[in-house]
């Protein structure tokens, strides 16, 4: 088990990562923006969920054979572009109404029918949350720099002396995740504020769907040209 103070150290750290501008928390920026802060929650969830996948593979030494191999890398690099390439595609080809999804429209549901449409408002916004921790998650895992970040970054503040090297890896994971879902979290409930007023505008949601499609876009090329 770690010590307290590199705990407290390294959780510092990874909150400093959090806030640094990058594709993760763009990527919860403008899907709060666009669909609300429950789906800007859920793709942060679906994010911690990617980052507990790749800790396990640096606990497990399967980062290492990863990073070994350079067909491995290239392939889930062009996933991962050809998925942001696809998202993109959806955000500007989008009319201006596209954002009340399900994960949005359960607030305006429950707005506009009273307490006995609340439960179903909750229901009909299942799937779409449901979908938007999946985007995250899979988000996370195409992109194979996170992983070789993972792999350099971890043992850094890992002790063989103080006990099993893969379970104090695994600790360290888990206290990223956590940084990252105060920061991102927050991120997604100011962001899903400021859009829930520029979703009263279609001009301005046509101007966000353009401008999510362009950040995805540019995600996409940078993530295939690495």
């Amino acid at each position: 088990m770690p010590s307290l103070h590199i705990l407290s150290t390294f959780f510092g750290v990874a909150v400093l990562l959090a806030l640094t501008p990058g594709p993760d928390n763009l990527f919860v920026l403008l899907q709060s923006a666009q669909r609300g802060w429950r789906a800007g929650m859920a793709v942060v969830l679906g994010l911690c969920m990617g980052l507990v996948v790749h800790t396990a593979a640096v606990a497990l030494g399967l980062a290492a054979l990863f990073a070994a191999s350079p067909t491995a890398f290239t392939v889930l690099k062009f996933c991962g572009a050809a998925y942001l390439a696809w998202l993109a595609w959806q955000a500007l080809r989008a009319p201006a109404g596209a954002a009340q999804d399900s994960a949005h429209a359960g607030d305006a549901a429950r707005g506009g029918q009273g307490p006995a449409a609340a439960p179903q408002a909750e229901l009909a916004a299942v799937p779409g949350l449901v979908r938007m921790v999946g985007r995250g998650m899979l988000m996370n895992l195409t992109n194979p720099k996170v992983l070789i970040f993972f792999l350099a970054f971890l043992p850094q503040f890992t002790d063989p002396a103080r006990g099993s090297v893969a379970a104090q890896t695994m600790v360290l994971g888990l206290v990223f995740m956590l940084a990252t879902l105060l920061v991102f979290g927050a991120i997604a409930c100011f962001s899903g504020a400021f859009g829930a007023l520029l979703q009263r505008s279609a001009r301005a949601r046509t101007v966000l769907n353009r401008v999510a499609g362009l950040v995805f876009l540019g995600l996409a090329v940078r993530l295939a040209s690495s």
